[in-house]
């Protein structure tokens, strides 16, 4: 007898959510921080937690109502992180349990103490591994004394001006406004010592140079610390360079800086003279690329490393010996752990490929192997250990999250032949036990440069439907990562209607014709480009009984000049622009062929979504109301790109599930495309 199946939108919110990790200098065990609801139930909240490497009991480290996150190590031991606790004598004014500090928990143990006292908090730091030196970001007002920062910026907030003028692009960003206002604060480079004391701003000139998710690293004697740099390009989007401060010397040096050109996440070797980072360049008729390239920090020069390597690196962190780097890479459906040799530019993978997965926040063990976090489609994020010697399958240290694992759902990689005779791969999810062929629904990828991978997704769970006795297929059609960058390539440019919908149609011809699938009874749905995508099928075929389109774009017209980067979105155009070749830049634009539209759907988008703006879902809305197709919208106006309320959360899935089972469970009609 199949046992019943209890997993919804209410379990998914409870549990623990693993999101970043720390290695203690002996590296016995790991400093872990967990998300979970407050005691409201309104918002997420982070404990740490101390888990050993040897595989005993992990044990909390912080509790309360505050969220404690972002852990980091300090030479002497003791364990910094980020916290809103309820300030002490340092800093207890008005409105400072909003802002973010740096507190520490002693190597010895007892209560934590606050660290620093930044006068609009912190929003990222570091300690130096070897070093008296500490480094983070922080906003700053330009011109005001530190001592006046924030009195000047709770007056300015109380009696000033809210408006915000601007002389180029971006204006936005996410979901949030940029500015270049002088009475406004800017995200600047601080420097001290690991007590906090000396504080030095390292850009006290700074602008919009580090307005934008600005990422840094920290050498391991505390001298160097390097930070992404971002300036304005003639294509009018943002170069970026890596901005290097020798804190001893006091002067600082640009690297990798070129035209058109993006460098991010710099990395320290262990003895400082090479710095690792990801390059990529920008350019109308080639997709990004990006590639590992190494700076001698004497002098400055970069190279490429291991550059015939057909996968896009994610650097994780420098292996002990200083001659390799573990990085993550979207391989074929998993996102596995590799080892690259920094001389020869030999590529290892060290999780098995059997073990499958997704490794992220990955550390270095000094005799080899690593540490970090891996989820796979079944199970959430837990901090995981590759043993040193020879390929492994990674050993999970703790079940921080509550869930052991979704048993009762079988998962497949299949592989379907398209139209143009390339391979496409789809992960296949179904409740494990049912012998009656079942409804499935197609659910698309965003980016569209990106990848349906196995992984456990926060926001995209496919539990919930399983559970509810429904079958998912995640297509890797044209366009995703994993599979080479000529399958990459096949995106770019304004062809988004095109191969990539064959090959999502051939996924959909060759689900339809199993025996365990009800081809009768199929849905399409997705969110940003598989949003997108939703939208060009509802134009083109009638084959599905229902779409739900998420943070979508149906215009390519209008969407140009709200998107929070216009000048990237005439890249992914191919260059074309609405202005010069308006009948050609919307030719794959769902918005022309909404007549066609019969499908029944599901509209949902953030009101604070800047990336794809809330004008798409409401003209979607109204062009499908107006055809007369039944059509719902669900707005959420206090959301972005993402839906990450808890309450919100749940309303997502429980409209999504309801909306399915009115249009799915209606009596299926067997295999076909039609119903």
């Amino acid at each position: 007898m199949r046992r019943k199946i209890s997993y919804n939108s209410k379990h998914h919110i409870r549990l623990g959510r693993v999101s970043a990790a720390a290695l203690s200098p002996d590296s016995s065990w790991m400093a872990v921080a967990v998300m979970r609801l407050n005691r409201d139930g309104t918002e997420y909240v982070g404990d740490l937690w101390k888990v050993p490497l040897d595989g005993s009991d992990p044990v909390q480290l912080t509790r309360g109502q505050s969220s404690d996150v972002a852990p980091c190590f300090r030479r002497d031991g003791a364990l910094g992180f980020l916290s809103n606790r309820k300030p002490t004598d340092l800093g207890a004014d008005e409105g400072a349990e909003k802002r973010r500090q740096i507190w520490i928990l002693d190597a010895e143990g007892g209560e934590p103490r606050q660290l620093s006292d930044e006068p609009l908090g912190i929003t990222d730091f570091r300690f130096a591994r070897r070093g008296d030196r500490l480094v983070y970001t922080a906003p700053v007002l330009p011109g005001v004394a530190h001592d006046k920062q924030r009195e000047t910026a709770a007056e300015r907030g109380r009696r000033g001006s809210n408006a915000r003028r601007f002389t180029q692009q971006p204006v936005r960003h996410w979901d949030h406004w940029l500015h270049e206002n002088e009475d406004l604060p800017s995200p600047h480079l601080v420097a001290c010592c690991s007590d906090g004391g000396k504080r030095r701003d390292l850009t006290p000139a700074a602008r919009r140079e580090l307005s934008i998710e600005p990422r840094f690293d920290l050498s391991e004697d505390g001298r160097l610390v390097a930070i992404t740099w971002s300036t304005p390009a003639r294509d009018r989007e943002l170069d970026t360079s890596l901005r290097v401060f020798d804190l001893v010397t006091g002067r600082d040096r640009i690297f990798g800086a070129q035209e058109y050109c993006n460098v991010e996440f710099p990395l320290f070797a262990p003895d400082g003279r090479t710095l690792a980072a990801v390059r990529e360049f920008r350019s109308a008729t080639s997709a990004p690329r990006p590639r590992t390239v190494l700076f001698n920090v004497k002098s400055g020069k970069g190279r490429e490393l291991a550059e015939d390597w057909d996968r896009w690196p994610q650097l994780q962190q420098w292996c002990a010996d200083g001659h390799g780097l573990l990085v993550t890479a979207d391989d074929e459906g998993a996102t596995p752990l590799f080892r690259v040799d920094t001389r020869s530019g030999k590529t290892v993978r060290l999780s098995t490929v059997k073990s499958g997965g997704h490794h992220s926040a990955c550390l270095a063990l000094p005799e080899g192997g690593a540490v970090g976090i891996r989820s796979t489609l079944s199970q959430p994020p837990e901090p995981f250990l590759i043993p040193a010697k020879g390929r492994a399958a990674p050993r999970r240290l703790a079940n921080l999250s509550g869930f052991d694992s979704a048993d009762w759902i079988d998962t497949e990689s299949i592989r379907t032949i398209s139209t143009d005779g390339k391979l496409i791969q789809s992960w296949l999810l179904k409740p494990r036990g049912v012998k009656r062929s079942l409804p499935v629904l197609m659910w698309i990828h965003g980016g569209p440069i990106g990848m349906s991978g196995d992984l456990w997704h926060w926001r995209w769970n496919p539990l919930p439907f399983l559970a509810r006795g429904y079958a998912i297929v995640q297509p890797n059609p044209r366009g995703s990562t994993g599979f080479g960058q000529a399958f990459i390539q096949g995106i770019w440019g304004n062809t988004w209607g095109g191969q990539c919908y064959e090959d999502i149609m051939a996924v959909a011809d060759a689900i339809s014709e199993r025996k365990d699938i009800d081809g009768g009874r199929m849905m399409a749905m997705g969110g940003s480009f598989g949003g997108y995508m939703t939208n060009w099928i509802g134009t083109q075929t009638d084959r599905f009984r229902c779409l739900v389109t998420h943070a979508s774009i149906v215009n390519m017209s209008t969407f140009t000049g709200v998107t929070d980067h216009p000048a990237w979105w005439y890249l992914e155009m191919g260059g074309e622009n609405p202005y010069q070749n308006p009948d050609s830049f919307d030719r794959y634009a769902p918005w022309k062929y909404l007549s066609g539209w019969k499908t029944p759907t599901l509209i949902i988008h953030g009101e604070k979504d800047y990336r794809c703006p809330v004008g798409e879902a409401l003209m979607l809305f109204e062009g499908l109301q107006y055809h007369g197709i039944e059509s719902e919208l669900l707005l959420f106006p206090d959301e972005c790109h993402f839906i990450q309320k808890p309450p919100n959360i749940v309303a997502w899935y429980d409209a999504i599930l309801e909306f399915l089972d009115r249009h799915m469970k209606r009596g299926g009609t067997g295999k076909g495309r039609s119903y």
